[in-house]
């Protein structure tokens, strides 16, 4: 796969997948625009990839402020002419961050859950807004969502990153592509199972019997976006070891 003379946006880039995901991009010949809330962070990971000849862009960007969000687009266009693929790995379980996974639902404050909302939900649906007009009027364009298993299993764990994963999953990523299909833009979400990127990911049982490697998602997001997979859109691609269907192992029928 190229992506050469490409420019992607890539949200939640100074870390985890959105960086590994910034990378390979990058050296497929991508002109990488990375977004993230930490500027010092955020800029050392560009660093990382000028230092060795690719074109990456740091913009810092909190996903949950719309005018944050269209300005990044604004720029990434200013700067390559372009805006061709949209990944949105911002995001995470606001239970988790806010230190809050032992409190009954009830008892945990709403900001908390308002700030899982609005990175998991309104973040991913601000990036297609916003990335939608540019892709329309180039006539081409993908944006690949990032969803989870818990959007299919459903949690009582953090409800708010469920309900928002369950979203992007079906309504959101079904409405873009549905939108954008007159303009030659494909939307599709990929929702991983466990993933390697935290330790007690290893914990989460699956089919297989292991937690995915980041790149084998990555790598999924990568065939996506690419030519390769310019029949597919409006689809949500589970990559989870199998763990949605273990409730039917061994069942014959």
């Amino acid at each position: 796969m190229s992506f050469k003379g490409k420019t992607a946006i890539i949200t939640g880039a100074s870390s985890g997948m959105g960086f590994l995901c910034s990378q390979c991009l990058a050296e497929q010949g991508a002109n990488v625009v990375m977004l993230a809330t930490d500027p010092k962070k955020l800029q050392a990971k560009v660093g990382e990839l000028t230092a060795k000849g690719y074109h990456a862009l740091g913009i810092p960007t909190d996903v949950r402020d719309y005018a944050q969000v269209s300005a990044a687009c604004r720029k990434a266009v200013d700067a390559f002419s372009s805006l061709d693929i949209v990944v949105n790995f911002a995001g995470g379980a606001a239970t988790r961050i806010f230190g809050t996974e032992d409190v009954p639902f009830f008892d945990i404050p709403i900001k908390v859950f308002d700030w899982g909302l609005d990175v998991n939900l309104k973040g991913q649906f601000y990036m297609g807004h916003a990335a939608m007009k540019y892709m329309a009027a180039q006539g081409s364009g993908v944006i690949i969502n990032i969803g989870s298993i818990t959007g299919a299993e459903a949690t009582a764990g953090d409800v708010s990153y469920a309900t928002a994963k369950s979203g992007v999953m079906n309504g959101l990523t079904k409405s873009l592509a549905l939108v954008g299909a007159p303009y030659g833009v494909r939307c599709c979400c990929v929702s991983p199972g466990p993933v390697l990127t935290r330790p007690g990911m290893a914990d989460m049982k699956t089919l297989l019997g292991r937690a995915a490697d980041p790149q084998e998602v990555v790598d999924l997001v990568l065939f996506l976006a690419s030519e390769k997979a310019s029949f597919i859109t409006g689809e949500d691609i589970l990559i989870d070891g199998g763990r949605l269907i273990m409730k039917n192992k061994g069942n014959k029928g």
